[in-house]
């Protein structure tokens, strides 16, 4: 299939069916054990920064553990999986003296995933597999203040979060991917610039692909780090008209329910949810198991409150598996249609009907 083709039966299956995204990267690339040499490779031996920790770089120096890993996903019953790219833009890989290798590491990691989502689609022609470009929150803010004492202070402009975007999704839709994934946002603003960055790529000719966006809940208050409630968050970048919409990270699934349960209610998209497994324990791990997460996030489907699923921190590909199984023949959530209003948002939402 060609990409039209693709963005096609994406579409079509979330008709028909819930959705399985992969889960976490991080811990599973933790698990190879993966030393300095490893990250650095032949391109990267004499770097002068330490990179091991920069699981993006793997896409260049060890893309053998990237595509193992998208493999294991698939096997597990995902249908979409996340290029590794959470952190690939100049912004992030600053941090390891990297920007140079920022549209190497993305294309990389695109083309890897396409690779893997072609092969398992050859397997499996009546299931096929898909690729969405992962696009992380940044380790800078255009919300919140950089100095306690400045509350006008700003590490980063928007142009340059805007322009760091660019760069990133421009690789990752060369590479082939079929959707855009923003994600773990915690700050509305850097999500709009992302925004910005994949819109105008039609502009320079690119095909319009379709974006997921996927916040983050930090904590009980059920607001993002950048103070916004779900409705709210939802008013801020519903002119996106994402494919998606949803949570993800910061919380296990117990405690995200609620805030998807007010999205379902909310949107007129396909609503995601991607929960931890469960809250860390005091070594900073996860406990629940692929059984726990399964037996939750079955409740949800049934509720009707989802259309994509998948995991994040501490979900290895038997927490897919489950999940996989625990929503098998169970029907994807209804969109509603929502009567036109003017809905507006700033940390809290307005409607005028």
């Amino acid at each position: 299939m060609n990409r039209t083709e693709r963005i096609a039966a994406l579409k079509a299956a979330a008709k028909t069916r819930i959705l399985i995204l992969d889960g976490a990267w991080g811990a599973m690339i933790q698990r190879k054990g993966l030393t300095e040499a490893d990250f650095r490779g032949e391109r990267f031996k004499h770097h002068t920064v330490q990179l091991k920790g920069d699981n993006d770089i793997l896409c260049l120096t060890r893309p053998d553990v990237i595509a193992e890993l998208h493999d294991a996903y698939f096997a597990a019953g995902a249908d979409i999986s996340e290029t590794n790219t959470f952190s690939s833009t100049v912004i992030a890989q600053a941090d390891y003296a990297l920007e140079g290798a920022v549209r190497d590491i993305n294309l990389a990691g695109a083309r890897i995933a396409r690779a893997a989502a072609d092969r398992w689609t050859e397997r499996t022609p009546d299931k096929p597999r898909f690729v969405a470009g992962s696009i992380g929150p940044l380790n800078r803010m255009l919300s919140m203040s950089s100095d306690v004492n400045d509350p006008g202070a700003r590490s980063v402009t928007f142009d340059q979060v805007y322009d760091a975007y660019l760069e990133q999704v421009r690789a990752l839709h060369e590479g082939g991917v079929d959707l855009f994934l923003i994600e773990t946002i915690t700050d509305t603003l850097n999500c709009k610039a992302a925004i910005k960055a994949i819109l105008d790529l039609e502009d320079e000719g690119y095909e319009p692909l379709p974006i997921w966006i996927s916040g983050t809940i930090t904590d009980r208050s059920g607001r993002t780090l950048s103070g916004q409630t779900v409705e709210a968050f939802w008013n801020s970048v519903k002119h996106a008209r994402p494919f998606a919409i949803g949570l993800n990270c910061a919380l296990g699934a117990e405690l995200m329910r609620p805030h998807i349960a007010e999205l379902a209610r909310l949107t007129d998209t396909l609503v995601a949810a991607y929960p931890n497994a469960g809250l860390p324990n005091a070594f900073g791990e996860y406990d629940e198991t692929p059984d726990q997460t399964g037996c939750m996030l079955h409740e949800w489907a049934e509720s009707g409150l989802v259309n994509i699923l998948g995991g994040c921190c501490g979900t290895t590909p038997d927490h897919i598996a489950h999940v996989a199984e625990a929503v098998r023949g169970l029907a994807p959530r209804q969109v509603p249609e929502r009567g036109k209003a003017l809905r507006l948002a700033g940390l809290e939402p307005f409607e005028l009907a």
